[in-house]
């Protein structure tokens, strides 16, 4: 092996693991964070004394490794939360993950004639072939339902007509739900022996997300490893194949860094962008072609204590801007300066990087999410007392009709160098969850170790892995 360090290009939930893995076997590792602090998505906004946590990151997994590393890391500052979450249409709420019996109730007996017969005709004459994430939905619940429950949030996040977006990612997130099995599962009729049900509590970091990967990042350092913060890799400089160095930004004067290996965590989009010599014409529209969305949080802060008792609300009513708001106290008191007498909403709202809602002021922005607010009735206005903005790019990999084509092509030029490892969400543009962006991290290292195991096959199958472990 080279004297030189591997290389890992961010530090969110994959690249710290791949870092963590990495100081496990006494390599020592350099990682290149352009955030001033690490986590990625997953790190932890404070802003006097109030905790945003960018999109709700509950911490769950089936992977036995991954629940051991996170009980290790925190101990006693690993919280065990109860899940609620609700959706908000009509004036009313209804429990998510759909529970039947709820779902009909609130909607009142002609509505709910008018779903289970849509229900029905669904599963006589399905869409075929099922492409679109509405074809998913609608064959699993019935057009009605899907038009009530579905279509208007999920077009809030994408951006784009559910007929645009591909059943993929539908498969990935509410793979195992459907209103049959539901009905089934409300009455208590066992399928193949048991009913799948989805967890019903979640671990937590006492802080936020962020002390999760803050926490592993002092443990990096104390085995060797360095964290470079602020440090935003320009280009991959590569010879045949073999990637031999990264260089960072102008501002940090060009700085080129030799590797023996190289861990990219960032977009793979830009990191076919940032090669050189330049990736093929072909490689490079492939990566122009595929798109993330982004998500802006507006922290809205009030003088009283939350009557509501959610971790996050799906607001699929559409007079309402934000898709979703999270109750931070709610995930841990301690994400409040003062629990019982202050609270926190974070309004999400979904945009393209440098849209026209993405360029708004914060104050236009607070302005919005107060506007919102009012349209709710869940806290009177008098009770807000301040609000912070914070803006994360690229946050979600966009499963657009035929994004798989672009992928592979991408995939394929990148295969060519044994020294390169695309990890996590945005390294192999994925919709991972935490658990599943750290294994690919560790699989990696794994591989780069010369074991046979694939880090490209971690969530092929499109498995949220929600459901209860069985261990």
């Amino acid at each position: 092996m080279s004297s030189f360090k591997p290389v890992v290009i961010g530090g969110g939930p994959a690249g710290i693991s791949a870092a963590m893995a990495l100081a496990e076997q006494n390599i020592s590792s350099l990682i290149m964070e352009k955030d001033r602090q690490v986590g990625g998505l997953c790190k932890t906004v404070e802003y006097q004394g109030y905790r945003c946590d960018i999109g709700g990151h509950r911490f769950f997994s089936k992977n036995r490794e991954i629940r051991e590393i996170w009980s290790r890391t925190l101990g006693q500052e690993f919280l065990t939360r109860t899940r609620l979450s609700r959706i908000y249409y009509r004036g009313k709420f209804f429990y998510y993950p759909l529970r039947i019996g709820n779902a009909l109730l609130g909607l009142g007996p002609m509505e709910s004639m008018k779903i289970i017969s849509s229900y029905f005709i669904s599963r006589v004459f399905p869409s075929k072939p099922e492409i679109s994430f509405e074809d998913w939905v609608s064959n699993r619940f019935g057009k009605v339902l899907y038009n009530i429950f579905f279509k208007t949030y999920t077009e809030k996040v994408w951006g784009i007509p559910c007929t645009t977006l591909s059943a993929d990612w539908a498969a990935q997130r509410i793979r195992n739900l459907s209103l049959g099995s539901a009905l089934l599962n409300a009455l208590g009729v066992m399928k193949g022996g048991k009913v799948a049900s989805l967890i019903e509590n979640f671990q937590y970091p006492r802080l936020g997300p962020g002390q999760m990967y803050e926490a592993m990042a002092r443990r990096i350092a104390d085995k060797g490893g360095e964290i470079r913060l602020g440090q935003e890799v320009a280009e991959i400089l590569y010879e045949q194949n073999l990637v031999k160095a990264v260089r960072t930004t102008a501002r940090n004067n060009g700085q080129r860094v030799p590797c023996s290996h190289c861990f990219s965590s960032m977009p793979i989009t830009e990191l076919v962008q940032k090669m050189r010599p330049h990736a093929p014409d072909k490689v490079i529209d492939a990566s122009l072609s595929l798109r993330y969305r982004s998500i802006i949080t507006v922290n809205l802060l009030f003088n009283k204590a939350t009557a509501l008792p959610d971790n996050w609300i799906y607001l699929h009513s559409p007079e309402v801007k934000a898709g979703r708001i999270q109750l931070y106290g709610n995930w841990s008191p301690a994400m409040v300066p003062y629990f019982a007498e202050s609270s926190s909403i974070g309004f999400e709202y979904f945009c393209f990087e440098g849209d026209n809602f993405w360029n708004l002021s914060d104050d236009d922005l607070i302005s919005q999410a107060l506007k919102d607010l009012l349209q709710l009735g869940f806290y009177n206005k008098h009770d807000f007392q301040d609000g912070f903005v914070v803006r994360y790019a690229k946050a979600y990999p966009m499963y657009e009709d035929g994004y798989e084509k672009h992928l592979t092509i991408i995939k394929d030029w990148l295969s060519q160098f044994s020294n390169l490892y695309c990890i996590g969400r945005y390294g192999q543009f994925r919709y991972n969850n935490m658990d599943h962006s750290m294994i690919t991290g560790i699989l990696a290292v794994r591989r780069m170790l010369g074991e046979d195991v694939d880090h490209w096959s971690v969530n092929a199958e499109g498995e949220y892995l929600e459901e209860k472990s069985s261990h």
